[in-house]
């Protein structure tokens, strides 16, 4: 079992590769940019791993797994820029290289979107509307609202940032970097769908494998669904996130970086209304304690690296900023906390 779990695994991350190099070549080539087509294309590709496992394990019952892989992820694909952290190119923590606040902001809706969904584990199971919990509905509107506030502020900034040292990079994919060429730059437009229908074939194939070994194994670990799912789970899905960061660090992008990572933990929460339509029935408030703990402990990495951005702290040790460390803390000693939870 672990050997088809392990599979799944490695199909995911080299499909999430080639997924997020077709969809920056067609936002390219469809100029698709703030759009609302643009965001959604974006949005889905980079948490497709999430959707194939959150819409599978709830149209299996597994409700608990599916929740705990969207609240868990949220931690854990934070932890995500702590990888990229020790890839960056300068000797300086990529919070301190990042020189923007957008990503503070984009944090904030994170935050804002993770304490919709603590609010949703204390509604009662019997609230809900055609099986849609009200959070969840309130998920996908701030999500909305907040992409429009994001999408805003980047044309028109009613403030200017001084961050001296700082090395952001591209702001956006879709900006040609200087020293590599865009994704299938020279591929036909047919061919780069391809990729991108084969890219999200592989990803839903496997989704649905990951959510059968993983049940199994977590019934054989003695773990409860939402342990296994905020934990080995997320991790996973997290795989092609950890590439396409690494690979941003190491061309110079560090706020395109963490703006990924914000943006995908943001679009992510929203799968939560998707989920219940396809459960019959709000998932959020059927693993109470426990995705109460996971959302704790999501807003708390992501308010950590808000802070560094601000902060901009500038040791490194073992390459990673105190920040970085600090996460890695919070997520070791938070997940042990877990395990006591939810039992």
């Amino acid at each position: 079992m672990w050997s088809a779990f392990i599979a799944a695994a490695a199909a995911t991350w080299v499909a999430g590769v080639y997924l997020a190099r077709a969809t920056d070549a067609l936002d390219v080539r469809w100029q698709l940019g703030e759009t609302l087509g643009g965001m959604l294309l974006l949005a889905i590709a980079g948490t497709l791993p999430e959707l194939a496992i959150t819409l599978t394990a709830a149209a299996s019952g597994h409700l608990d797994l599916a929740a705990g892989n969207l609240l868990g992820g949220i931690a854990v694909q934070t932890a995500v820029l702590a990888i990229c952290d020790a890839f960056a190119v300068e000797d300086r923590p990529l919070s301190y290289l990042v020189g923007s606040l957008l990503p503070v902001l984009e944090a904030l809706l994170v935050v804002a979107l993770v304490s919709l969904a603590a609010l949703g584990t204390l509604l009662p199971t019997s609230t809900h509307a055609f099986g849609v919990s009200p959070a969840s509905a309130a998920i996908v509107v701030t999500w909305g609202a907040g992409m429009a506030v994001l999408a805003h502020v980047r044309r028109s900034p009613k403030w200017r940032a001084v961050m001296p040292g700082s090395s952001p990079g591209r702001p956006h994919r879709r900006i040609p970097h200087p020293a590599r060429q865009h994704p299938y730059s020279r591929m036909a437009t047919w061919k780069v769908l391809l990729i991108f229908a084969a890219g999200s074939a592989v990803t839903l194939a496997a989704g649905s494998t990951l959510v059968a070994s993983g049940t199994t194994l977590s019934s054989r670990l003695g773990l409860t669904g939402v342990v296994f799912g905020a934990t080995v789970l997320a991790l996973a899905t997290s795989l092609p996130e950890i590439s396409t960061g690494v690979e941003s660090v190491r061309l110079g992008d560090n706020q395109l970086a963490m703006a990924d990572v914000f943006g995908g933990n943001a679009f992510q929460l929203t799968l939560f209304a998707a989920a219940d339509l396809v459960a019959g029935a709000p998932l959020l408030p059927h693993a109470g304690a426990a995705n109460s703990w996971l959302a704790c402990l999501g807003i708390a990495v992501t308010a950590i690296y808000a802070a560094a951005v601000i902060i901009r702290p500038q040791r490194t040790w073992l390459r990673l900023g105190a920040d970085s460390l600090l996460v890695l803390a919070t997520l070791i000693v938070g997940v042990a906390g877990l395990a006591l939870v939810a039992h």
